[in-house]
C-alpha cells in the first residue's frame, strides 16, 4: 500500500519535471535554429520536425535528472504534510523509505533503458539526417583528408558521408602479406544494398607489379566489407547516442583492426550503467528531502536537485575525458561517478536515520 502511494507521487511528479524540462529544451533548441531557417530547403517545419525528433535524446539525458527533482519534490511535500513522520513514527525505518523509492525507481530505469537502447539512436539519426538533407550538408570529417578506417590489409579513405550514407571520393589503399602497396582503388561514389555489400561508381584502379602500374576503368565495381552504414553511423550521431548494440559491432571492429577502443568502451558502460544513475539520484533525494523546514522550502529544495543533477553531469563527462587521457578501464571511468553519488546516499541516509 505504501509503495504504491511512493510510486504514484514520485512518478506522476517526475512526468511533470520532464515535460517542463522537456518544454524548456524544446523552445533553446527552436531559438538556435531559427538561424538557419531559409538555408538551403530548411524551412519552418523542417525545423520543427527536427526539434520533435531531437526530443527523445533530450529525454534520455534528463530522466535521471527529473527523477531526483521529482523525488525530492515529492518527498519535500510529504515530509511539509507530515506524512513522513506519521510513516516513520509508525515503524517505517529509512531502509524501508530507500527501497521504496529504489523500486519505483527501477520503473523509470526501464525507461531509461529502453528509450536510450531503442528510441534514442533512431531519433537522433532521424533527426540528423533530416537537417543534413534540407541543408545539403556533409555529415562529418574526422581529418581534413577525411575518415579513415583501416580494415585487414586495407585503409580506406572516405571524403565525406551524405545523409543517406552514400561515400564520396572514396580511396582504398590494399597491401599484400609483406605490407607493400598492392593497388589504389579510387571511386567518385559508394552505396551500400542490404546482401549485396557496396556498389562503387565512376571506379578507378591501380595495380602496381613491381616496376609497373596498370591504370583500370570501371563504370561500377563492388567492393566486399565489413563496414556497414550502422558502424558507419558513428559518423552521424556521438558513441554515446548509439545503441548497446551498435557500440559493441564497432568496439569489435576497431579490436580485430588493432585500434584503439577505449572511447567506444567508456561510451559502451556509460550506457549501461545509466539506467541505475537514476535510481542512484532518487534515493539520494532522501536525506535532502526530509530536512526540516528551516533548510529551506519546496523551491530551495529544487535548486538543490538541479545543482545535484548538473552535478552529476558533469562528473560523468569529468570523469569520461579523464579516463580517455589516462586510459583507465572503461568500467572504472563509466562507473565512478554513480559510485561516488551512491556513497552519498548512503552516508546521508544513514545520518537521516540517526538523527
Amino acid at each position: 500500500m505504501l509503495f504504491r502511494y511512493f510510486a504514484r507521487e514520485i512518478l506522476a511528479t517526475s512526468l511533470l519535471v520532464l515535460a517542463a524540462l522537456l518544454a524548456l529544451f524544446g523552445f533553446f533548441d527552436l531559438v538556435r535554429e531559427l538561424d538557419d531557417v531559409g538555408r538551403g530547403g530548411y524551412r519552418m517545419g523542417v525545423m520543427v520536425g527536427y526539434v520533435l525528433l531531437s526530443l527523445p535524446s533530450h529525454a534520455y539525458v534528463l530522466l535521471p535528472a527529473a527523477a531526483l527533482i521529482g523525488t525530492l519534490f515529492a518527498l519535500a511535500r510529504m515530509s511539509e504534510q507530515s506524512e513522513l513522520t506519521v510513516m516513520r513514527s509508525s515503524g517505517m525505518s529509512m531502509r524501508q523509505m530507500a527501497g521504496h523509492v529504489a523500486a519505483t525507481g527501477l520503473v523509470i530505469a526501464a525507461a531509461t533503458l529502453a528509450m536510450g537502447e531503442f528510441v534514442t539512436p533512431h531519433t537522433e539519426e532521424a533527426a540528423k539526417s533530416l537537417r543534413l538533407k534540407a541543408t545539403s550538408s556533409i555529415v562529418a570529417r574526422e581529418f581534413r583528408s577525411g575518415f579513415w578506417v583501416k580494415e585487414d590489409r586495407s585503409f580506406v579513405n572516405i571524403q565525406d558521408v551524405t545523409a543517406d550514407t552514400v561515400l564520396l571520393n572514396l580511396r582504398i589503399y590494399e597491401f599484400d602479406d609483406a605490407y607493400r602497396l598492392a593497388s589504389i582503388s579510387r571511386a567518385g561514389k559508394a552505396t551500400f544494398a542490404a546482401g549485396e555489400g557496396w556498389s562503387l561508381a565512376d571506379v578507378e584502379v591501380t595495380r602496381f607489379d613491381g616496376d609497373k602500374a596498370v591504370l583500370e576503368r570501371r563504370a561500377t565495381s563492388r567492393w566486399n566489407s565489413v563496414l556497414t552504414p550502422d558502424i558507419l553511423s558513428v559518423l552521424k550521431i556521438v558513441p554515446e547516442r548509439m545503441s548497446v548494440l551498435n557500440l559493441y559491432a564497432y568496439i569489435d571492429h576497431l579490436r580485430e583492426n588493432r585500434q584503439k577502443t577505449t572511447r567506444y568502451e567508456i561510451a559502451l558502460w556509460q550506457k549501461a550503467l545509466y539506467p541505475a544513475a537514476a535510481i542512484v539520484m532518487m534515493v539520494l533525494a532522501i536525506p535532502f528531502a526530509i530536512q526540516s523546514q528551516r533548510a529551506g522550502g519546496l523551491g530551495a529544495k529544487i535548486v538543490l536537485g538541479i545543482l545535484l543533477g548538473l552535478g552529476f553531469h558533469f562528473s560523468g563527462r569529468l570523469f569520461s575525458h579523464v579516463g580517455l587521457l589516462n586510459d583507465w578501464p572503461a568500467a572504472f571511468a563509466a562507473g565512478m561517478p554513480t559510485l561516488l553519488f551512491l556513497a552519498v546516499a548512503a552516508a546521508g541516509l544513514a545520518f537521516a536515520e540517526r538523527r
